[in-house]
């Protein structure tokens, strides 16, 4: 069986989704950002696994399902902060964001019999899931994190180093408002989206989801 692994920041205002502020406050991007993270850990709890754990920039809140283990990240960038977490496990394991609240138990339950990793990339170019058979913290360390490119120099990091990969399926990120109504209608039925109907409500923006270049993850 698999470890999952979460990794996010605690929604506090100021501190998440700092790129739906405008067009929506600093509390409304938290409260989505919250909403978020919470349908991303309910995915995760229903996805068998061995263990299940948030590896969480913060304090955990009522957000939080039973059934995580938390660990606080560790200092650095990202790359750095990836790498911690996958050097906390002693087999298999699979670490996503709390930037894909339309994630699914299946998307999410993966088999390492006939592959050493898995990658699941980001409609902005970087990328979503990281599965590893052998977690190995050099595989990460050094990817240069949140740029346009971040997803292919990853993968190519893992066929470097001679490992089988299957590709998941390319998914969006929410970062933007254009983001988020796009990804609400892939799961119209998920915490994120009725939190961004209210937020709409209460003064956010109406928009359709429109194209962008490709960002930061």
């Amino acid at each position: 069986m698999t470890t999952l692994l979460v990794i996010a920041k605690e929604p506090r205002p100021g501190r998440v989704k700092t790129r739906l502020t405008p067009p929506f406050t600093p509390r409304q991007a938290a409260e989505l950002a919250e909403a978020a993270l919470a349908d991303t850990l309910h995915a995760v709890a229903a996805t068998p696994a061995t263990r299940r754990v948030l590896v969480l920039d913060g304090a955990p809140g009522p957000w939080l399902p039973p059934g995580f283990d938390v660990l606080a990240q560790c200092a650095g960038g990202l790359d750095e902060r990836l790498a911690q977490a996958f050097a906390r496990c002693a087999g298999p394991a699979l670490l996503i964001g709390m930037d894909t609240p339309q994630v699914t138990p299946e998307l999410l339950t993966v088999d390492f019999a006939d592959c050493d990793a898995w990658f699941g990339p980001a409609e902005d170019g970087g990328f979503w899931a990281l599965g590893l058979a052998c977690p190995d913290p050099a595989l990460l360390r050094g990817v240069p994190m949140s740029t346009p490119v971040t997803g292919a120099v990853q993968r190519e990091r893992l066929v470097a180093a001679g490992l089988r990969v299957r590709d998941l399926p390319r998914l969006r990120d929410v970062d933007t408002a254009a983001d988020a109504h796009a990804v609400a209608a892939l799961a119209p039925r998920g915490r994120f989206a009725a939190r961004l109907v209210r937020c709409t409500a209460a003064g956010g923006p109406v928009a359709e989801p429109v194209s962008r270049p490709a960002g930061p993850r």
